[in-house]
């Protein structure tokens, strides 16, 4: 028995990095899993590969969002849980930020988990969850990612809101905070055909040694497993929460 039998869950951003492990974690858990992104050729390969669905959404465009959330219905039938894994970074300092920049993550970050929210929860069975992705910088802040941090502190609220207000019909509502994880977003070689991804990493376990408790970047497979967790009936009782995973970099510095 998987921790998500006979269960059918949405993933966004999907095709690749955090969103394809939890994809696959799904799946492996025995959800149907809806694999959703605009990198249509790397997500309909990965759901061949699953035998999962394949939908092409744009999460900051509500029309596509309907149009997902239709194709599973005909699909599977139903729907019981929502990802809400898309996400962008831009680095700039705060008066540096054109605000067309500014407005690019708003709309991916902050007005795609409110469209994923807004729409799914209406169509998803009473007892369903969803996980939102935001941030460690959803709980502090950090230099020159200002934007992203700011629609991370939006991703909290909204999970907050959606929970009081979604309880009623028992849908659970939380979301996770990672720290540095070793994805495209952290790892730009893991989008280089020519670079060597593992030396990266390597790179960047070196660098995050000094800066993270548990001396190393996260992997992509333990934020999946995070979100199984609020996925599956093991927290059937925890609603409105954000979960740090971040290898105790929030916890503080360590001077010795």
């Amino acid at each position: 028995m998987g921790k998500l039998d006979g269960r059918v869950v949405v993933v966004t951003g999907a095709a690749r990095g955090q969103g394809e492990q939890e994809a696959r974690l799904f799946v492996a858990e025995g959800a149907s899993v809806v694999v959703a992104d605009v990198l249509d050729e790397q997500g309909r390969a990965l759901a061949e590969e699953l035998g999962a669905l394949y939908v092409h959404l744009d999460v900051g465009r509500e029309e596509d969002w309907r149009a997902a959330l239709a194709a599973t219905k005909r699909a599977y039938g139903r729907l019981d849980g929502l990802v809400n894994n898309a996400g962008i970074l831009r680095f700039n300092s705060l008066v540096d930020t054109p605000l067309d920049e500014f407005m690019q993550v708003v709309q991916v970050n902050q007005v795609g988990c409110f469209l994923g929210m807004k729409t799914a929860a209406p169509e998803m069975a009473d007892g369903g969850t969803i996980v939102n992705t935001a941030s460690y910088t959803a709980l502090t802040g950090m230099a020159a990612v200002g934007t992203y941090a700011a629609t991370k502190h939006a991703v909290l609220g909204l999970t907050r809101v959606a929970a009081l207000e979604l309880a009623a019909r028992r849908i659970r509502v939380n979301a996770v905070c990672p720290g540095a994880i070793d994805t495209a977003m952290a790892n730009p070689a893991r989008l280089d055909p020519g670079a060597d991804p593992e030396e990266m990493t390597r790179a960047l376990d070196e660098l995050y040694r000094k800066l993270v408790p548990l001396g190393r970047i996260g992997r992509p497979e333990e934020v999946a497993r995070l979100a199984l967790f609020l996925t599956s009936e093991d927290s059937s009782y925890i609603t409105g929460q954000p979960f740090v995973i971040d290898g105790g970099w929030l916890a503080g510095v360590s001077v010795i």
